[in-house]
């Protein structure tokens, strides 16, 4: 057996998981999506639409301003992080920002459900601190609930990229800035972000395509329309059976996150064409 013959064989398992469970499943989705009883039809795409702009239009918004709001809090964590002085509150937080990372959304979903809820953890913990009165209870299980869940699941997988990319940039000019007497927050947004960009949009798309293709968090926090995506692909499958408008809906959330993955390769095409 030669070396390629080896090689072959010993990627194959791996090719062909991606085949059956990845290449199969996509193929298959999108003929669905334009097949219809008289055969190729972009029927299932109008319908989809049809029905469910609200909800398309629902999902951008939400993910999109969660992905804002992740790109900030990772900022403000790296840029402690990096400018920092304080040695408790820098271990604290290098301690405590890390461990939404290891809870799957499910759990996180979940766990949103019981401290948002108006009896929750969050409305009993400040009525008990005296913060508030009982019968100013909110109920967060809406479109908020959605985007704080996101939010602090997201968080700390950008802040990991975004404080590492800080962590490796030259201190000489961070210093210099400092003896020219700028503030902590002058130096993060004018030195240490526009450097560390590309770190920064990398974790943002990464993240917006992480959040598209979530079922859980939508379906455990915000029982109510308008809703994302994937909770009506999971409900014209269980309701109706109707695979094609599921699939569908899934070939606009591939354009959509496919989109956002454009614009960050013609960012990076354009910023390393500038630097060439």
């Amino acid at each position: 057996m030669n070396h390629r013959t080896l090689g072959l064989f010993l990627v194959a398992p791996a090719l062909a998981t991606i085949v059956a469970f990845f290449l199969y499943p996509l193929g298959y989705s999108l003929i669905s999506a334009f097949t219809t009883t008289s055969g190729f039809s972009f029927g299932n795409i109008h319908k989809a639409i049809e029905l469910y702009q609200n909800d398309i239009l629902f999902t951008v918004i939400i993910i999109g301003l969660s992905t804002a709001l992740i790109a900030l809090c990772s900022i403000a964590i790296g840029g402690y992080l990096t400018l920092g002085e304080n040695p408790a509150a820098l271990t604290i937080l290098n301690w405590l920002y890390r461990w939404p990372l290891f809870i799957p959304f499910i759990v996180a979903g979940q766990l949103m459900r019981t401290f948002l809820a108006k009896n929750g953890m969050l409305n009993n913990t400040l009525v008990s601190l005296g913060l508030m009165a009982p019968a100013d209870a909110v109920n967060f299980l809406d479109w908020r609930g959605i985007v704080i869940t996101f939010v602090w699941k997201q968080t700390p997988f950008v802040a990991l990229l975004v404080a590492g990319a800080m962590a490796s940039i030259d201190r000489g000019t961070i210093e210099a800035a400092r003896n020219l007497g700028a503030s902590r927050l002058r130096i993060l947004l004018e030195i240490v972000v526009p450097q560390i960009k590309a770190s920064l949009t990398v974790g943002m798309t990464l993240s917006f395509v992480t959040m598209m293709s979530v079922l859980s968090v939508p379906l455990m926090i915000n029982a109510q329309t308008p809703t994302t995506i994937t909770a009506n692909m999971a409900f014209r499958i269980n309701a109706y059976g109707d695979y094609g408008v599921a699939n569908a809906l899934g070939v606009i959330s591939i354009l959509l996150t496919g989109g956002v993955a454009w614009l960050y390769l013609r960012q990076a095409s354009r910023e390393k064409g500038i630097s060439a």
